[in-house]
């Protein structure tokens, strides 16, 4: 694929991705809201467990839940199933395109682990069945019987399994892997577990039987498990835009903050969004803001100075010729006004490297990308060494003063 056509197409399914997963994301929001704001009433027929009146857009409305189905199917039902599928499907074909078929430069790191990129993408499939199996083992054993338990159980896996990739493949493809594997998880509730046993309760009350009220709960479990891994795999999928994180050397322990800070944050807006007292959902305010401290402790930038080899003046005789020919050689393929790297069109976010004046010009980045977090070159295909990293940010830094 061209350069060209993979822009296009990176485009189109980044742009799929988003609109079914806002339009997923609204419904599971909804629905959370709506059963936490269900009432119960003395005049209930039996099996409904609650009411909930509504406003929206200048009109009421009045929701009513059963426990397990009502006593006759109505003739018109509206499932909530596409949303998570084309989801998950837009987002697969954009790891695809972005990942796989240019592994060499997006999925794989050869200071990491060398690959070659059939295995990486094995490794990578793999890995998402592997977690979606452990997943569910867990969910139907003895653990899946206590919901605090299963959580800590859930959350070990995630993060287990981004140390994982961190030791698997470059650090940009490592923490959107941890998004895929939840997105994976989240998207497999609802296609393996939550629409299947909804069509045996509809099939049962077709059949004039009583529906298993455990299909219920089963799906009630899992969708909760949706909701509150939602907002940590928001900011995972847009991590690779953040090299503080993608780039640090413990990123399985970033995403543990995350998972931890974003489920709190979700616990919050949900039960005050239907009426809560704040006093009951007041504690996980401090836990977002502990996790966010944290991490942006963990994060925060360190000074790197080049070796001195026996002189301290070392560190500040970069020059001008050197400090070209260590870009020369691991960033301008990418960084040029005509890339020689068969990835790029146009360089990356229009960032040309080519001359001193460049190198000033995007400095910071350089300096965060390059020296920094050592997220560039993107897999270091050209083997740029922490010598060179550091002597470069040398001469960032002389630039400075």
């Amino acid at each position: 694929m061209t350069a060209f056509a993979a822009d296009w197409a990176n485009l189109l399914l980044r742009w799929a991705h988003l609109v079914a997963g806002i339009a997923w994301i609204g419904t599971s929001f909804y629905f959370i809201a709506l059963d936490l704001s269900l009432r119960r009433r003395h005049d209930a027929p039996e099996g409904l467990t609650g009411t909930a009146w509504e406003v929206h857009g200048g009109g009421f409305y009045r929701v009513e839940k059963y426990a397990v189905a009502p006593p006759a199917l109505p003739e018109h039902l509206t499932w909530f199933r596409w949303e998570a599928y084309l989801t998950w499907l837009t987002g697969f074909a954009l790891l695809v395109v972005q990942f796989y078929l240019d592994a060499s430069t997006w999925l794989i790191d050869p200071g990491v682990m060398p690959l070659t990129a059939w295995p990486a993408v094995i490794i990578s499939v793999g890995s998402l069945a592997a977690g979606w199996v452990v997943y569910t083992v867990l969910c139907r054993s003895r653990v899946g019987a206590n919901a605090v338990v299963l959580a800590g159980a859930v959350f070990v896996l995630c993060v287990a399994a981004t140390w994982g990739y961190t030791q698997v493949f470059s650090a940009r493809a490592a923490l959107v892997h941890a998004g895929v594997l939840i997105g994976t998880i989240m998207a497999f509730n609802v296609f393996m577990v939550i629409i299947p046993n909804q069509k045996k309760v509809v099939a049962a009350l077709l059949a004039g039987e009583a529906p298993d009220p455990a299909l219920g709960e089963v799906a009630k479990q899992r969708s909760l498990h949706n909701t509150y891994l939602t907002l940590p795999v928001l900011l995972l999928m847009v991590s690779g835009h953040y090299p503080m994180l993608t780039g640090h050397p413990h990123a399985w322990l970033l995403v543990a903050l995350i998972i931890v800070g974003g489920a709190c944050a979700r616990h919050f807006l949900v039960h005050v969004e239907v009426g809560r007292p704040f006093a009951s959902v007041a504690w996980t305010l401090p836990v977002v803001a502990v996790a966010l401290a944290i991490a942006v402790i963990l994060t925060a930038p360190v000074t790197m100075t080049a070796p001195t080899s026996g002189d301290s003046n070392a560190a500040l005789s970069v020059s001008d010729v050197e400090v070209l020919g260590i870009t020369d050689a691991h960033c301008v393929s990418c960084h040029a006004q005509a890339p020689t790297h068969p990835a790029f069109k146009v360089a990356p976010k229009n960032v040309v490297l080519e001359t001193t004046d460049d190198l000033r010009r995007y400095a910071v980045l350089v300096d965060l990308h390059t020296v920094r977090t050592r997220t560039m070159p993107l897999g270091n295909p050209t083997g740029m060494t922490d010598e060179e990293r550091a002597r470069l940010g040398a001469w960032l830094a002389a630039q400075s003063r």
